[in-house]
């Protein structure tokens, strides 16, 4: 298991590296702090994820919606956005207060915020009126819903330590997969 965290943050590491434009000038600070939002997720660590494995699940990360090639690019930054979103948010509650070190919690909230602040003017170059419902349909949509199967699964384990080191693992994942829709966006 620590191999194959290890071989993604590699990955994602090698993807965020590149940089890139998503169709708008996303500032070199975007691309630092995806990498230390991850590395912070990795060091958030608690408790093996071994100790776990009965609080293990499939969440069923929407991930051929929000494949890259897939997406229109006003698509894929509405999709990225809400990724963001959702994971500041999961992280920006009580109970995410009570189970991790506050310094490095406090750490990656500031870094997924400005993440979103520069997603944000994205977001605002490239959807136009025409554009607005995106939120509420499509790709977006499918990992609003993903999100809140996360949000249902802690309630139903109590907050557990065990079951957000499951969501921790999940999250990392998910915004690894994000890198392949910055990789498409960088064709247009």
């Amino acid at each position: 298991m620590a191999f194959v965290l290890s071989l993604l943050m590699a990955l994602v590491l090698v993807s965020y590296s590149r940089g890139g434009s998503l169709g708008c000038d996303l500032s070199q600070n975007h691309v630092l702090f995806g990498k230390k939002n991850l590395r912070l997720l990795g060091q958030m660590r608690r408790i093996s994820p071994r100790f776990c494995l009965q609080d293990r699940k499939d969440f069923a990360f929407p991930q051929e919606m929000v494949e890259g090639g897939q997406l229109q690019e006003a698509q894929a930054i509405s999709v990225l956005h809400e990724m963001l979103q959702q994971s500041f948010n999961l992280f920006h509650t009580e109970s995410s207060s009570a189970a991790w070190d506050t310094t490095l919690l406090e750490q990656l909230r500031t870094g997924l915020h400005q993440q979103l602040d520069d997603l944000e003017a994205c977001l605002g170059q490239v959807m136009g009126e025409e554009d607005s419902a995106l939120g509420r349909t499509g790709p977006t949509l499918a990992v609003k819903r993903y999100f809140q199967g996360i949000h249902v699964y802690l309630q139903e384990k109590g907050y557990s330590d065990c079951a957000w080191e499951t969501v921790r693992v999940e999250i990392m994942r998910s915004l690894s997969s994000s890198a392949s829709l910055k990789e498409s966006l960088k064709r247009w």
